[in-house]
């Protein structure tokens, strides 16, 4: 398959990517388990349909993920847009983790993630979360320093409030923000969307599907013991009972759209993007082919204006926060969480 592409950023930082990428948190078993032949198997099936864009991070699975991508990705790089990340610290476990964005921890980090991925470059390189004990110009101008060295192609910044954005890109320009948007999750709707688009920043959705809420075949039974969704407070048990009632609603309207509730929510996003001014490419991660199948119909889907005011009003009937902190998203540090 051959999808369509979109660029992101601007400026001379422009990055031509597929609309739809993987978000390669999954293969490390976040999720559940997954073995890395299957993970491999995967990452074939996701190829063959087209996706071209991956993204990884050092401290998914504490670099098993790249590593797994390194495997996948000799003989095939050229092939594919590479994203990862640095500025969380690797080691414990989610929910535990600090950041540092330090240049001197930036440059060793990019070091590990590039022997892990078996390449001498990546196409877009993330700080994942601002360090409040490092100025985010100080950073910046780190990564900055890695485009100087061929290290990476494009920098990006993760979960970064409007402000924190502007400030960077006067730096450098930033080519991708990517932050958790979806018809669950729309803080960002409020200054960090138009932000980029005012300064002609990609923006790159993770999370699409509300971390499995958004699919037709979630079930709160299905969560493992280790699940990582456990974590977070849409996923408490006084709250998913609720929550998973809010989804049957976008269920619903996803089988008169003729469409599966992933590919509805895949949709959404599109067209909110196109309103906002915003070029996306969307980064869900799964364990399952047929759950990607159910993705890509929403790449050219269309929703009547019907559809999409039902889906906006969903929102605000959620209960609990997007993240375990909200001094974790950048719609923590800008005001808008937390909500009951």
């Amino acid at each position: 398959m051959t999808l369509r592409t979109v660029d992101l950023g601007s400026r001379g930082s422009v990055l031509t990517t597929t609309a739809l990428g993987y978000g390669a948190m999954s293969i490390a078993g976040a999720y559940g388990p997954i073995d890395e032949q299957g993970a491999l198997n995967l990452l074939h099936e996701i190829y063959d349909r087209g996706v071209t864009f991956i993204d990884t991070a050092n401290i998914y699975g504490l670099g098993l993920s790249e590593s797994i991508l390194g495997k996948f990705l000799a003989g095939r790089r050229a092939e594919f847009t590479l994203a990862t990340k640095c500025g969380i610290e690797p080691k414990g476990e989610a929910g535990q983790r600090g950041t540092n964005g330090r240049p001197e921890h930036i440059r060793e980090q990019i070091d590990l993630s590039l022997s892990r991925l078996g390449t001498d470059y990546v196409d877009l390189y993330y700080l994942h979360r601002p360090d409040p004990q490092v100025p985010v110009e100080e950073s910046v101008g780190a990564l900055a320093d890695l485009v100087t060295a061929g290290k990476v192609r494009t920098i990006g910044l993760s979960e970064h409030t409007a402000e924190e954005i502007r400030r960077g890109h006067a730096v450098h320009p930033i080519t991708a923000v990517q932050s958790e948007w979806s018809i669950f999750a729309r803080d960002v709707e409020r200054y960090v969307i138009p932000t980029c688009a005012e300064l002609g920043i990609g923006f790159v959705p993770y999370s699409p599907v509300a971390r499995g809420l958004l699919t037709d075949r979630f079930s709160p039974e299905l969560l493992a013991q280790k699940d990582t969704r456990h974590k977070f407070p849409w996923f408490f048990p006084e709250n998913l009972g609720h929550n998973n009632d809010v989804a049957a609603h976008a269920r619903e309207l996803a089988a008169e759209a003729g469409l599966p509730t992933a590919g509805l929510a895949l949709a959404w996003l599109y067209a909110k993007a196109s309103a906002f001014g915003v070029k996306i490419s969307v980064i869900p991660g799964t364990r399952y082919a047929q759950n990607l199948d159910e993705l890509l119909t929403g790449l050219e889907a269309g929703l009547a204006a019907e559809a999409i005011s039902a889906l906006d009003e969903l929102a605000d009937q959620m209960c609990g926060d997007r993240s375990f902190s909200p001094t974790w998203v950048s719609g923590g540090r800008e005001g808008l969480l937390p909500r009951s």
